[in-house]
């Protein structure tokens, strides 16, 4: 990875975790983060439990990604550092970005846990910040692990020592439960058992949301919150979904994440050919630039709800929804609300995470189905 992005890297057992460190390092408690509404919940609890206060930013309504041009120069004046998210690995505009942040003098940090394979302004997304994070569980399938990127290699001494300072140690029962993992998914799924699956999902503390969001329990919140910056307080709800986003990664870990990356080429190229099939269908909406091997391709799709429905018949499951938008799920109790929502909520109703390995089988759900692409978005109060 030191080669691909021209930087030095850190190993990190979770791209959260990763997060939780560059926060802390490059940004003081107390001081506010620009950042994307449509995002997993996990990340707002992260900058939460580094004792910031989250922005919310508003966004183009095609793809997701930050529209910086909207930000109003007053939120821009109130910030210390704006944390991008290349939502399914669309890229965020980060030569603006970047541009603005040293104009403000402030850090810009990547979050590049869906954009492993992307590019922007001719460069991979994850090389302009002051500092990015990846992740190893989503273009490699690696299930743990991720990586910390730095633009400035005299910081990495700090960085690894922050890093060991918060890990917890590896456990044998977790290193067994990983090992193990593959091979109980295979077993039901391939009974089609896709319940028993999802239930040994939550066993092994990898799927516990009911809803799309997560609950917030604004009253546990507050008191996490009065006791920030700190990890250990956040705990309920940063380790939701991985229980291991901290701990210290054995040699079975290593071993398997290392002959994932290996083949992260390959992969590459399979989501780059079904991204292009699903962007040319009637529910694709091509973001500004070239296309990229996307993580899961946000298809719009006029009633997403009976969409993901018709694909559950046919065993093709939907993930990484953010739906509704931050700022309606937390509200201004813990959070800067967008100064134009419209857009992130009238995407996020509508956005259908495609798989781009399961493209035909997909876009031949949807067809059958008779599912309507989105019509353009309305930019009212409502966001509809």
């Amino acid at each position: 990875m030191r080669d691909r992005l021209g930087r030095e890297c850190l190993y990190v057992p979770s791209c959260r975790f990763g997060l939780y460190v560059a926060l802390r390092h490059w940004c003081r408690p107390g001081g506010r983060v620009l950042m994307s509404p449509v995002n997993d919940d996990v990340i707002f609890f992260v900058v939460l439990a580094a004792g910031l206060r989250p922005v919310q930013a508003p966004l183009d309504p095609r793809d997701g990604s930050l529209d910086a041009a909207a930000v109003p120069e007053s939120v821009w004046r109130g910030l210390s550092a704006v944390l991008t998210t290349n939502l399914y690995g669309n890229p965020d505009p980060a030569p603006e970005l970047r541009a603005r942040c040293d104009a403000l003098g402030i850090p810009l940090l990547e979050d590049a846990a869906h954009a492993i394979g992307s590019r922007v302004g001719g460069r991979p997304v994850g090389s302009y910040g002051d500092a990015s994070v990846f992740s190893l569980s989503k273009h490699t399938a690696a299930k743990t692990g991720g990586f910390l990127a730095v633009a400035d290699p005299a910081l990495r001494g700090a960085l690894e020592e922050a890093r060991d300072d918060l890990l917890a140690p590896s456990r044998l029962t977790s290193e067994l439960a990983y090992a193990l993992r593959p091979y109980a998914e295979a077993g039901v799924r391939g009974l089609r058992l896709v319940r028993a699956a999802r239930a040994t999902m939550r066993i092994l503390g990898m799927e516990e949301r009911e809803e799309i969001r997560m609950p917030l329990r604004a009253g546990e919140l507050k008191q996490a919150v009065s006791a920030a910056p700190a990890l250990g307080p956040f705990h309920p709800w940063v380790r939701v979904d991985m229980h291991d986003y901290r701990i210290a990664p054995g040699r079975a870990r290593y071993r398997r994440t290392a002959g994932l990356l290996d083949r992260l080429d390959d992969r590459l190229a399979a989501h780059l050919a079904g991204t292009r099939r699903l962007l040319d269908s009637p529910w694709g909406a091509p973001g500004a630039g070239p296309v990229q091997p996307l993580f899961r391709v946000p298809l719009l799709v006029a009633d997403r709800d009976s969409a993901i429905a018709a694909l559950a018949r046919h065993r093709i499951t939907t993930g990484y929804l953010y739906d509704p938008p931050l700022d309606d799920y937390a509200s201004e109790v813990f959070t800067d609300l967008s100064p134009d929502p419209a857009p992130a909520r009238w995407f996020a109703r509508h956005a259908l995470p495609a798989n781009p390995l399961e493209a035909d089988r997909i876009l031949a759900v949807l067809r059958a189905s008779g599912a309507r692409p989105a019509e353009g978005p309305h930019r009212d109060a409502a966001g509809g």
